[in-house]
């Protein structure tokens, strides 16, 4: 099978891995995705969020803390959904793309307002 990917396709892809990525690890929207693989923790008046102790919650734990490793299965799952089943990854990635590019747009006018 030939996949071919041109620079607009790896753009879009890019920045809707960057979103998808984003909504996953810090979005409050998502909370009740990672609450199941946390534990929270009080120290010192601050409030963290610990992944769970073991087995499999302790592992997706760890891969939700790390946005880095949840970026490789966006990123992979992104492009799977896209090459394989266009009806849906093509209008997926464009509206993540899009917000994407939004989010940046908005942090750096708030940067540049004050």
């Amino acid at each position: 099978m030939d996949i071919s990917i041109g620079l607009e396709h790896l753009l879009i892809l890019s920045l809707a891995s960057f979103r998808l990525t984003r909504l996953i690890v810090f979005d409050k929207i998502m909370e009740w995705i990672r609450s199941p693989f946390f534990d929270e923790v009080t120290e010192d008046g601050e409030i963290y969020l610990v992944p769970k102790e073991k087995g499999i919650r302790k592992w997706i734990g760890e891969l939700l803390n790390c946005y880095w490793c949840t970026g490789i299965w966006s990123s992979a799952l992104l492009f799977f959904v896209y090459v394989f089943f266009p009806v849906v990854g093509v209008p997926l990635a464009f509206m993540l793309s899009i917000a994407a590019i939004a989010a940046c747009i908005e942090t750096v006018i708030s940067k540049l307002l004050g």
